[in-house]
C-alpha cells in the first residue's frame, strides 16, 4: 500500500501543477468500500486523513474501530437511512433531491448540527444513476440552501462508467464550468468549496480539468474484494 500512496500523490502532484494549482489544493479521500478496517487503518497510519464509505451498514460497522480520521459518505442515500449516518461523518456527498436534503436537515436539527453535503449531479444523464440533472442543479441548490441545518459544500459526479477517455474529459470539463458559474453565483449557505470527482481510473485527468478532491479505492488498496 506504501508504494501505491506514493504512486497516487506523486500523479496527484503532477496533475495539480498541470493544472496550475498547489498540490496542496486537492484532497485524496480514500474510498473503502469493502476494505477491512486494519487496512483502512493501516492507510490512516501512512498520512490518509479523509476516507469515504459507500454503504451506510458498512460504515455503521466498521465505525467504532477507525482511527481518528475524516469520514464522508460517498454513495447513495436512501432517505430512511439517514438518521444513521448524521453525527458520525463530516460530509455527505451524494444529495440528489430536496427530500434527501430536507431529511439531513430535519436528522441534524435532533443533533443540533449542521451538516455538511455536495450536490450530486448525473452529468451523464443516465437513467439508472443518481444525481441531479445539470438544468435542475441551480434549484436544488436554492432549495437546500434555504434548509437551516444543511451546508452546501460542493457538487460531486461520476461520469458514466462506458464512456472513453476523451469524453470523461468532456464530462469533468463541463461539471467544472457548472461549479464555477455556481461559484460565481453562490450565496448564504452555499460555499462551493469542492468539486469531487475522478476515481482510480480517472482522478489525474479530473484533476487537470478542476477537480479539488478525488475519491480513490482500488488503486490504493487493490482490487475489490466483494463477499
Amino acid at each position: 500500500m506504501e508504494e501505491n500512496l506514493k504512486r497516487i500523490r506523486f500523479e496527484m502532484e503532477e496533475a495539480a501543477l498541470a493544472s496550475g494549482r498547489s498540490p496542496q489544493e486537492i484532497t485524496l479521500l480514500a474510498a473503502t468500500k469493502t476494505v477491512p478496517v486494519e487496512v483502512v487503518n493501516h492507510a490512516i497510519a501512512l498520512g490518509v486523513s479523509h476516507i469515504g464509505e459507500n454503504k451506510v451498514q458498512e460504515l455503521c460497522g466498521k465505525y467504532d474501530s477507525y482511527a481518528p480520521v475524516d469520514l464522508q459518505f460517498i454513495g447513495h442515500l436512501q432517505t430512511n437511512k439517514v438518521r444513521q449516518l448524521v453525527g458520525k461523518v463530516s460530509m455527505i456527498q451524494s444529495v440528489d433531491s430536496l427530500r434527501l436534503a430536507a431529511e439531513i436537515s430535519r436528522q441534524a436539527e435532533k443533533q443540533g448540527l449542521v451538516m455538511d453535503v455536495l450536490l450530486e449531479v448525473n452529468i451523464g444523464r443516465e437513467e439508472n444513476k443518481s444525481g441531479v440533472f445539470p438544468e435542475l442543479l441551480p434549484q436544488l441548490a436554492e432549495e437546500t440552501a434555504a434548509l437551516p441545518h444543511v451546508r452546501v459544500r460542493g457538487l460531486m459526479a461520476i461520469p458514466p462508467a462506458e464512456a472513453s477517455r476523451a469524453e470523461t474529459n468532456r464530462f469533468f470539463s463541463q461539471m467544472t464550468q457548472y461549479f464555477i458559474d455556481m461559484k460565481n453565483k453562490s450565496g448564504d449557505n452555499v460555499t462551493m468549496d469542492y468539486l469531487s470527482m475522478g476515481m482510480s481510473a480517472d482522478f489525474a485527468d479530473a484533476i487537470r480539468q478542476g477537480s479539488n478532491m478525488v475519491r480513490v479505492g482500488s488503486a490504493l488498496f487493490g482490487p475489490r474484494v466483494y463477499r
